[in-house]
Parts: structure tokens; C-alpha cells; sequence
């Protein structure tokens, strides 16, 4: 009986499944990267439309700029590079658009068309296009910039003689320089309402938040970055201020100013430079917003989270190789 079934399991072809495994994360909500770059887009327009209210014309003609050239700069590479066109799915529109949306008001046209070549050409295409980028292009940009023309996006100087009904005084550089019964003079209630100095779409936190929850509910973003980047920023802003009341601001005043709420929401929930495991998630918003108030309180720079975004995008492929146990036991 043996040598019968010997004979059969030779005569019959074995049966070869080829299967392709990519790379992690292997799930996959059915959303597009165009659903995801027009969603994000919206959420993001409360932030903008206010801060167009305050700047007007000028923050309009940077945010179309903007956009613009950053589609300009896709399409050329794609040309370039003979591959798919891609500017309809929507993210060299997002890109430019959130680009926009951090610098000053003031700043000039060509710094604008030099930052999204960096963004788009350098941030994201060089590494491979859309998902392929190990760093957020627009982090990336920014960083470049105030290394190199560090003066364009000093707001204090940007917008000295801007015409506004609200303090003229960036409310981060008060903080750093003044110690922290300078920031008596904000208001909370004001700077959740965009009534300070900043870029056109990172002032209004009332926006900002209403847009990152908005992208939680509709899944585009994880909550476990954000929440943990804000809880950073709080718990490490409270320690210092505990330690030294007259000279560190309290954590209340960090969460509202700068970049912070546009990085929880925007900035570091980017899904290629970010992890996908949850565990790994945590410790990457927690060490983002740690590192943001060190480089606030006792750095060379104003606002920490470009700088902060940056540091924890390199370490997330680190932070994903923990990995909760396997099911089971080896006996």
C-alpha cells in the first residue's frame, strides 16, 4: 500500500504557488492617494482660510505660488524621468499647499519656487516618488531653508511691518529670549484662535485640531502619533516649568504656539516616514514631542519641531522592528 501511494505522489506534478510579498504594511483600507491628499486638503483649509484672513493678498499669492510650482516641479520630473504623470492624485498639489502654509507671508517668490524644487524634487522624488521618502519633503525643505536663508522664515522679521490688529511679536521668540512671564502677554484663548504670529495656516489651532480630528475619524491619520507628540510636548514643558517657572513656559502655552499642532496633525503622521506598528507608533510621538521642547528650552532654535520631526523620521524604521511577541510558545 505504501509503494502504491510512493508511485502515485511521484507521478503527480506538484502544485508551485508563486507569491509576492512587498514590503510592510501589507494592509491596505481601500482608500487612493488621491482620497487621501484631497481629504487632507480639506482638512487643512480652516487653518488656511483664517490665516488668509489675517495676511490677506500676500498669504494668497504664496499659497498659489505654492501649489503651483510644486505641481509644475512633478510633472517636470515625471517627464524627465519617463514615468506615469502623476500630479492628479493630488500630493504635489497637498505638498505645496502645506508648504504654504508654515512660511511667512512676506516671503519672496523665488524662495518660494527654491522650496517646493526642494520639496518635491528632493524630498520626494530622489528617494523614489511617493511613499519612498524617508523623511517628510516639506520637513526636509524647511530645515534646508533655515539652514541656508534663515532670515526668510524669522517671522518677527518677516512681518515686522505687517499691519495687524493683534501682538507683532512671534510668541516662541518671547518665550526663548524673555523667559517665560513674557508669555503673560498671550492670551490662550487668542492663540487658539490664530491671533498670533506664524505661518499663514499653522496659527489658528481651533482649525488645526478640528482638521486632525477629522482626519482620525476618517482613518486617514493614527491617533497614536498625534496624541502621544501633543503628550510629549506637555509632559516634558511641564517638567521644565516646574524646575524653573520664571524662565520655561508652561506646557499650555507650547501646545498653542508654533509649529506644534500642525506637526501633531500633519507633519509626522506622514505614512512613509512614520511606523505602522503600534507600540513603535507611541515612542515616535512621544521622542517627537520630547524632543521639540529641548530644542525650544535649551537649543539654538526658536520652534523644535521641524528639527524634532526630522530626528524621529530617521528613527522610525528602527522603532518598527519592535514587534509584540508571536502567538503561542515553543515547547
Amino acid at each position: 500500500m505504501l509503494e502504491k501511494r510512493d508511485m502515485l505522489e511521484q507521478q503527480i506534478p506538484l502544485r508551485q504557488k508563486k507569491l509576492i510579498v512587498s514590503h510592510a504594511p501589507f494592509f491596505h483600507n481601500g482608500s487612493s492617494i488621491t482620497e487621501r491628499s484631497y481629504h487632507t486638503m480639506l482638512a487643512a483649509l480652516p487653518a488656511l482660510f483664517m490665516g488668509l484672513y489675517h495676511y490677506g493678498i500676500p498669504a494668497l499669492g504664496v499659497v498659489c505660488l505654492s501649489i503651483s510650482s510644486a505641481i509644475i516641479w512633478e510633472l517636470v520630473i515625471n517627464l524627465v524621468t519617463k514615468r506615469t504623470i502623476t500630479i492628479g492624485d493630488g500630493n504635489a498639489a497637498w505638498l505645496g499647499m502645506l508648504f504654504a502654509m508654515l512660511v511667512p507671508a512676506t516671503i519672496p517668490w523665488w524662495a518660494v519656487i527654491t522650496g517646493t524644487f526642494i520639496v518635491i524634487v528632493i524630498g520626494k522624488q530622489i528617494f523614489g516618488g511617493i511613499g519612498s521618502n524617508a523623511f517628510h519633503p516639506v520637513a526636509l525643505a524647511l530645515a534646508m531653508m533655515m539652514l541656508s536663508w534663515g532670515y526668510l522664515l524669522d517671522f518677527d522679521a518677516a512681518l515686522l511691518n505687517y499691519d495687524l490688529e493683534f501682538a507683532t511679536v512671534y510668541p516662541l521668540t518671547a518665550a526663548k529670549y524673555y523667559g517665560a512671564a513674557s508669555t503673560d502677554a498671550f492670551n490662550l484663548t487668542d492663540l487658539l484662535m490664530g491671533r498670533q504670529l506664524g505661518g499663514p495656516g499653522a496659527t489658528f489651532g481651533l482649525g488645526l485640531i478640528i482638521g486632525g480630528i477629522y482626519l482620525m475619524l476618517r482613518g486617514f491619520i493614527r491617533w497614536e502619533i498625534s496624541l502621544t507628540f501633543l503628550a510629549g510636548i506637555y509632559l516634558t514643558a511641564t517638567v521644565f516649568n516646574l524646575f524653573n517657572p520664571a524662565q520655561f513656559a508652561p506646557p499650555a502655552f507650547h501646545l498653542l504656539t508654533g509649529y506644534t499642532l500642525i506637526g501633531a496633525f500633519f507633519l509626522a503622521t506622514e505614512d512613509s516616514s512614520s511606523p505602522v506598528n503600534f507600540v513603535p507608533m507611541l515612542i515616535y510621538g512621544a521622542a517627537g514631542g520630547i524632543m521639540t521642547v529641548l530644542i525650544r528650552n535649551i537649543g539654538a532654535w526658536v520652534d523644535g519641531v521641524i528639527l524634532a520631526i526630522l530626528v524621529i523620521n530617521l528613527i522610525s524604521p528602527l522603532l518598527d522592528k519592535i514587534r509584540p511577541p508571536a502567538l503561542g510558545k515553543v515547547e
